[in-house]
């Protein structure tokens, strides 16, 4: 991609700063990181889920909870190897496209060397770093048992590791403040004999430690000084279970052993019957768990076990403070990376601004990305179209087809697609298919009145922003970037209209220089038509921070939205048509526009006091709206 490493390179290289540690690949030294700065932080287990449904509800989930910013996640491997490969693709698929840090979890119960080889291998060809080392339990009905050449403990196993791999991975081992419930408690391992091993864990390797779940803070707080005072000094994490049912609870204590103090116990007892009343002290003591923790300035974050579930755990962490829903935490305007080669891209092409898995999928080929400035108008090669990237709109289930015809319905009419628009600006339909999210950003609130009129007047919006001048970048709505910063932005507005709209659009641009405008078909021989005299790169979203260049993540290029038009129209025939029967009404409609309409971009250069709309104030009333949807 020789290419788009002169495009990368084209531009000086701005540095953002870090807010977030994604540059720093190894959890190890995120930690030593967020210690230095005497900042605590949070962390996620996740595990595979059994059902394709479940899968994908699973990438909704880290999704939506990567936008609290753990400091990472991780995903547990089943026992003896049996969710294998399912674990590496979800291990790769968040690593990749949704900008987590992931530690994979690694056993080697009834797991052979080659196995386990598979699994590091595995691991490193996704752009996984970190590994947590576990001997692990045997498969459900099987004894436990070493393979002839495999591993017999957590220890064996980090050994290998750095033998294999060196310092190419960050470590965690297990840590058991009550004793591991195979062990100990049934008496077959003393307390210290466990500390012993777990000292030669330590020894052998590992960076830091993430205990079993508990519920007795001042037992877990002994366990910490019982290391320190063995020698171990690198960092231990607490495992933290939110309660989220009774039997659940139940279920799970009793599997792992776990020490209930009373007060616990006699609280569950007393609202056992109540599921409400349930989760609701499973978030109270889960925040006073965690503030107990903290105070004692001994652990220098939280580990959650989330069970694929998000309200608990985020209701704990929002209890204690750790996230600040009214301040803005984005780095960047859109998600930035965590896979190798595009840790410091900081520069993209504002139309897959509603579509970053697409974007990262079709530029996945790179050798280097942007960090600075876009760069040249050398082409750089997009990869094909695809509408099966992970979590998109193509390649659906039967079921989930079902399920969006549900709430789509079959349009009949170009009316019926407007009305179908503006209920998605609306928030009455989730998303359409040029979407990979359901929410709409918090951004537009300001102009979802301007959006409702223009769909409802034939003018299918699909992606949009507000002019800003000069917001805090802790604004919740606008802001992002480094802690007393400024961001802009130009108004932006993408939409499919008919020719006699973008006639009209262009015909009136003389009347507003400020606007640039770029408009194409689906057609293969499309002219792009546009009142721009030179293509140039038009920087539409930029910032400016303490003892830092300006930095500009967002750009209209005209190269990109040639690339970006093929995807965009095969939308309607590749992904939403074929939600229906082939000769079906619906699929008719949605073909006739993808035959005829233009595909437009209009960017308001005037960010102090443009009015992007005003232009179509004129358009519409002249007659332009036969398309009009009915109110």
């Amino acid at each position: 991609m020789s290419a788009m490493a002169a495009v990368a390179k084209a531009g000086n290289n701005a540095v953002r700063e870090d807010v977030h540690l994604r540059h720093t690949a190894k959890i190890s030294d995120k930690i030593a990181q967020r210690q230095a700065e005497g900042k605590v932080f949070f962390s996620f287990e996740y595990f595979p889920p059994k059902t394709e449904s479940g899968v994908a509800n699973l990438y909704d989930r880290v999704e939506r909870m990567a936008g609290f910013e753990p400091l990472f996640c991780d995903m547990t491997w089943g026992a003896g190897g049996s969710t294998s490969d399912l674990t590496l693709d979800l291990v790769g698929n968040i690593q990749k496209f949704l900008g987590l840090d992931v530690m994979m979890h690694l056993t080697c119960t009834n797991m052979s060397q080659g196995m386990v080889k598979f699994g590091l291998e595995g691991a490193k060809e996704r752009g996984c770093r970190n590994i947590l080392a576990l001997r692990g339990d045997p498969p459900a009905g099987k004894e436990w048992t070493k393979c002839e050449d495999g591993f017999e403990h957590g220890t064996d196993l980090v050994k290998y590791i750095r033998s294999e791999y060196g310092d190419y991975f960050s470590i965690g081992v297990a840590g058991y403040p009550e004793g591991h419930p195979s062990g100990s408690l049934a008496g077959e391992m003393t307390y210290d004999d466990e500390m012993r091993h777990l000292k030669e864990k330590v020894d052998a390797g590992a960076d830091f430690i993430i205990t079993q779940m508990f519920y007795d803070v001042d037992n877990f707080l002994k366990f910490i000084g019982d290391c320190r005072a063995i020698g171990i000094k690198i960092p231990i994490l607490p495992g933290l279970l939110p309660i989220q049912n009774y039997n659940g609870f139940k279920r799970m204590t009793g599997f792992c052993k776990t020490l209930i103090p009373a007060a616990v116990e006699e609280r569950m007892e007393a609202i056992k019957d109540d599921e409400a009343a349930v989760k609701a002290y499973g978030i109270e003591l889960g925040i006073e768990m965690s503030r107990k923790i903290l105070a004692s300035g001994l652990c220098p974050g939280l580990h959650f076990y989330t069970l694929n579930l998000e309200k608990s755990v985020l209701a704990i962490i929002e209890g204690l403070g750790m996230v600040n829903p009214s301040v803005a935490s984005r780095s960047l305007p859109w998600r930035p990376n965590t896979f190798e080669n595009r840790r410091t891209e900081a520069v993209r092409p504002i139309f897959w601004a509603n579509r970053p898995k697409s974007y990262i999928a079709r530029t996945a080929e790179w050798d280097d990305y942007p960090n600075g400035r876009w760069g040249s108008l050398q082409s750089p090669a997009f990869g094909d179209v695809s509408q099966h990237h992970l979590a998109g709109s193509g390649g659906l289930s039967a079921d989930a087809k079902a399920a969006n015809v549900k709430i789509w319905g079959e349009p009949t009419t170009v009316n019926d697609v407007c009305e179908l628009f503006v209920k998605c600006v609306s928030g009455e339909v989730r998303r359409l298919p040029w979407s990979e999210s359901d929410a709409l950003s918090a951004e537009t609130a300001s102009i979802t009145p301007s959006l409702k009129w223009l769909n409802r007047s034939g003018v299918l919006t699909i992606n949009s922003q507000p002019r800003v001048n000069g917001a805090r970048s802790s604004d919740a709505a606008h802001g992002w970037g480094a802690k007393s910063g400024f961001v802009y932005q130009k108004a932006y507005l993408e939409f499919f209209a008919p020719p006699s709209i973008v006639d009209a659009l262009l015909q009136s641009a003389p009347s507003f220089p400020s606007l640039s405008i770029y408009a194409i078909q689906a057609a293969s021989d499309s002219t792009l038509r546009t009142n721009v005299p030179a293509l140039r790169t038009n920087a539409v979203t930029w910032g400016v921070f303490p003892d830092s260049e300006l930095l500009q993540p967002t750009v209209v290029d005209p190269t990109a939205f040639l690339a970006w038009k093929d995807e965009a129209f095969s939308v309607w025939t590749e992904v939403w048509a074929n939600h229906y029967e082939e000769a079906s009404p619906a699929r008719s409609v949605l073909k006739t526009i993808h035959d005829s309409y233009y595909l437009v971009n209009i960017v308001d250069n005037d960010f102090v006091a443009g009015d992007i709309f005003e232009i179509f104030s004129s358009v519409l009333a002249n007659g332009n709206n036969n398309n009009k949807a009915s109110s």
